[in-house]
């Protein structure tokens, strides 16, 4: 177009035109005294002047309400009404008869237009009183508080259906925006009851599915393992005696893995065993497939991905394993979860040091055991301690059961024994709650890596990753459940679906991976240190001389095809592999060569790490305190390649093979320490109130 133009009508589409002189266009338009819309939308004029060009007509048009498809500040009953399909290029209107128009509407669609207020003046209702349907979504609606906006939408009497997004400028919870607009029948599709019922945070409809990317050179191997969470389902066996340890995943046939998604499906699936003689060893396996609704010809089969699993187990965030969902609100979480972990952190309880006495009396008899764990049978033999297999009447219970009150009552245990555990010591031995004590505790010190409950955490987790990934950063996570050791059902992925997916088979921490550890000769390892507690008012604590490097079998690699790599990526061969052991001394000495560094600088960085988890703990859990308790904890830690300490896990009653087995030398005065003697040492510094071969932290 060329040439100056005079236009009468209500909106004017100048698309796509070659308007290119400003000089010319803006004297032109503001003759247009009519113009409520217009449109200059991919024309050289507007990609050259953007928002500086918005600013130049809105001023010279100040009766302009929509420029370029969206709302300007000025908007009102034309705006609306254009969008309702009132008004339009054709369609002209009288001022003093506009609010009856509007009185017409009961459908009106607002989306993206970019508006940043709900106007009183038009949305009343006087204005507005047949509006039933109103789709707000792609709006910012940021010029008007929450409060506000829910007050101006209940003033409209009519209002049943609403599209907003959420979290969004009506909250974070779909649920509270609910319950704020008493009238809504309907909140993005679903029905408003059974938000409220379901306490649901968000809901979107038409979420868009997560489709699988893959390149032709990717593995064929790889491309299988990232697109298979989208279809595979899990069980666990069970028999009378235990729950079997390793979950089982298995793939549906062709019609199982196409059914699709609904919250409210027509069909119900589940796995079924059929056994021809009652054992295992005779299962064959089916799926079951069952409708749930009435079906009719022609009609999808569906199902409900998340069965049974509602708003107070997250099913909003686990519908990312499938699904697209709204950032917003996990980046909220995320940063929630952030300012709380830089928020106040407990001090230390400190009490008065008075430290324990021996429990040995004077001249009398030695002190009675009754243990059931085979290494203090074998190797405690000082004269102090005598062994009895009778718990009712020893002094001392060193067990690796856990002693509550039903197994106090089993073995008739009474209030003046000692015990090898603490109250409360959950806080430190179960993943979830030590991550939990150190977060609440210490906030968030560099030797704990980043940490989340699954259970209870996951938008702050979805939303860290999503932060992660838009950054190009590593996103290793490594699975671990809450109380299971032996590195049982632990897994290591860069997937999100796949951290999603494995929270099915029982609860589970998400942590970051130690993407860059210190190796020794190009292998993994981490560090067993043995740590005990003799009283937590005051704090006496004490670190064992004794420690022992666990090493990987295989060099470490993070290329995808090694995470599942059990003897790449994990260094607990006991149980599976073969275990490589190597002396303590051989070890330090051969990483200070290797990698030029002082082991006694990283020990002591060790030590200030292992004083901060048990002082964390009784500061936050001061019951904790129980005069009868002695206890040890093995404490696994890691190094990462600047030398600093991760902690990876705290203990109960730990596996001390190595420790009975090797004789070591003291890293730091080159004693030799029996491997026979370690309990005659724990249980003298323990009950005697000795100090050999341990050090207090």
């Amino acid at each position: 177009m060329h040439g100056p133009f005079v236009s009468r009508k209500p909106g004017s589409s100048l698309w796509g035109n070659r308007l290119e002189s400003r000089e010319a266009v803006l004297p032109a338009l503001s003759t247009c005294t009519n113009l409520r819309a217009l449109w200059l939308n991919e024309t050289p004029l507007d990609l050259e002047g953007g928002d500086a060009l918005k600013s130049l007509v809105t001023s010279a048009l100040p009766q302009l309400e929509i420029y370029n498809s969206k709302f300007t500040n000025n908007y009102g009953y034309w705006a609306v009404g254009f969008c309702g399909g009132l008004f339009g290029f054709d369609k002209p209107y009288e001022y003093p008869n506009v609010s009856q128009a509007l009185q017409e509407l009961k459908d009106v669609d607002l989306s993206n237009r970019g508006a940043h207020k709900l106007s009183p003046m038009v949305f009343n209702e006087r204005v507005l009183p047949n509006l039933s349907s109103l789709n707000l979504k792609g709006n910012p609606l940021d010029a008007d508080s929450i409060s506000s906006l829910l007050e101006v939408l209940n003033s409209l009497p009519s209002l049943q259906i609403l599209e907003v997004d959420v979290p969004g400028p009506l909250g974070r919870s779909a649920s509270k925006i609910a319950e704020a607009l008493r009238n809504l029948a309907k909140l993005n599709g679903v029905d408003a009851s059974q938000i409220l019922e379901e306490d649901q945070q968000y809901v979107v409809n038409n979420l868009k599915p997560r489709l699988i990317t893959c390149s032709k050179e990717e593995p064929l191997v790889e491309r299988v393992l990232h697109a298979m969470w989208a279809y595979i389902m899990t069980y666990r066996l069970a028999s009378e005696e235990k729950l079997d340890e390793t979950p089982i995943w298995y793939v549906m046939d062709e019609l199982g893995s196409a059914l699709r998604h609904n919250d409210e499906p027509n069909f119900m699936v589940s796995p079924f065993m059929y056994l021809p003689d009652g054992t295992l060893d005779s299962a064959i396996s089916y799926t079951l497939l069952w409708p749930i609704q009435d079906i009719y010809e022609g009609e999808e089969c569906t199902r409900d991905y998340l069965r049974g699993i509602g708003e107070d187990r997250q099913r909003s965030s686990r519908l990312n394993a499938w699904f697209h969902t709204p950032r917003e609100f996990f980046d909220q979480a995320y940063k929630i979860h952030e300012q709380r972990l830089k928020g106040t952190v407990q001090k230390p309880l400190y009490t008065a040091y008075c430290p324990r006495t021996s429990i040995l009396p004077n001249d009398g008899p030695p002190i009675s055991v009754y243990t059931d764990i085979p290494h203090v049978l074998e190797y405690l033999k000082r004269h102090e301690f005598l062994l009895i297999d009778k718990p009712h009447k020893a002094t001392i219970i060193w067990t690796g059961f856990q002693v509550d009150e039903v197994f106090k009552e089993a073995v008739g245990l009474q209030a003046h024994q000692y015990v090898n555990q603490f109250p409360f010591e959950a806080c430190l031995v179960m993943k979830h709650y030590l991550a939990q004590t150190i977060q609440q505790g210490c906030g968030a010190p560099n030797w704990l890596p980043t940490t989340y409950n699954l259970e209870s955490q996951l938008p702050a987790l979805i939303g860290d990753f999503n932060q992660r990934a838009e950054k190009g950063e590593n996103n290793f996570w490594i699975l671990k459940p809450w109380n299971m050791a032996r590195t049982i059902d632990t897994t290591i992925t860069e997937s999100l679906p796949a951290i999603i997916r494995l929270m099915e088979t029982g609860p589970k921490i998400c942590q970051k991976y130690i993407e860059t550890p210190a190796l020794f000769q190009g292998r993994k390892f981490d560090l067993r240190y043995i740590v005990l507690l003799r009283s937590i008012q005051p704090l006496e604590i004490f670190l064992s001389d004794v420690f022992w490097a666990r090493l990987a079998n295989h060099r470490y690699t993070l290329e995808e095809s090694s995470l599942s790599d059990y003897e790449t990526h994990f260094t607990v061969m006991n149980y599976r592999g073969k275990m490589n052991h190597i002396d303590t001394h051989v070890f330090v000495s051969d990483f200070e060569k290797e990698h030029r560094v002082s082991w006694l600088e990283i020990h002591s960085r060790v030590r200030v790490m292992l004083r901060s988890i048990f002082e964390a703990a009784p500061a936050l859990y001061p019951k904790m305190h129980c005069p009868k308790a002695r206890a040890i904890y093995g404490v696994d830690v890691m190094l990462d390649n600047s030398f600093q300490p991760k902690l990876l896990e705290v203990t109960y009653c730990p596996d001390c093979t190595r420790a009975c087995k090797y004789d070591v030398q003291n890293f730091e005065n080159g004693e030799l320490i029996k491997g026979n003697e370690f309990f005659n040492d724990v249980f003298g510094c323990l009950f005697l109130n000795e100090s050999h071969h341990v050090s207090p932290l």
